[in-house]
């Protein structure tokens, strides 16, 4: 490769953008799906907490949120959990408009991904629904879950990106957390679940929102993470 083609080449590899996107009250409406999932935990195995508590803590992998819980045997309630999810899942809708976002995003150039806390196998059947390709899916798996910037760090790697190239939406206080230890910039889905925390980052009150605060990407920047 002679010097121009090389400067070429990193040139193009800069200036490629990625988006990586939360599944969960980012791109599809699964709350009711999953309190029909948190039923079946409370009636079989006589689990008295709400599913307000369990939803308090979306975004982190099952296990993660059962330990905060203070919930033993968190095996048998995850296959409780998830034969009774698996049976409601056609309770799940997408957010309005948001199939139309991504596939203009994918027209500007943007490469998209998901990095989520829901297993492979219920993940994959709603984002083949999309009809858009992602060149990257991470799921829970041997890295820790978020907050914990792994899930985007191996993501990045999969995409041979710098945390600097992407943009990163959630809709958790756990995944704004995720991506500023990531150094990932960060958008907040105001239609999702959570509320972000502070400092407050860009927000996204509808998906269309998002085709606006990406055409002005540069002007995202991660979040600092404190010294400790």
């Amino acid at each position: 490769m002679n010097p121009l083609e090389h400067h070429i080449v990193k040139t193009a590899e800069r200036q490629r953008r990625a988006l990586l996107l939360d599944l969960d009250g980012v791109l599809w409406d699964t709350l009711p799906v999953m309190e029909v999932g948190w039923a079946a935990v409370q009636q079989e195995h006589s689990v008295s907490l709400p599913f307000a508590a369990y939803q308090e803590h979306l975004g982190r992998p099952f296990h993660d949120i059962m330990r905060l819980l203070g919930l033993p045997n968190a095996d048998i309630l995850l296959a409780a959990y998830e034969q009774s999810c698996a049976l409601a899942a056609d309770r799940a809708r997408p957010f309005a408009g948001m199939f139309d976002v991504l596939h203009a995003l994918v027209r500007r150039g943007w490469t998209l991904g998901v990095v989520t806390s829901k297993p492979l196998h219920r993940a994959e059947p709603l984002l083949a629904r999309t009809g858009t390709p992602f060149a990257t899916v991470r799921t829970p798996g041997r890295e820790r879950g978020k907050p914990a910037p792994d899930p985007l760090l191996t993501a990045l790697l999969d995409l041979r990106l710098d945390p600097a190239q992407a943009v990163y939406v959630g809709d958790m206080a756990v995944d704004q957390e995720c991506a500023r230890r990531a150094g990932v910039a960060y958008v907040h889905a105001g239609w999702g679940y959570g509320r972000p925390d502070e400092p407050a980052p860009p927000i996204a009150q509808v998906p269309a929102d998002l085709l606006e605060l990406l055409q002005g990407e540069a002007e995202i920047a991660p979040q600092l993470v404190e010294a400790r």
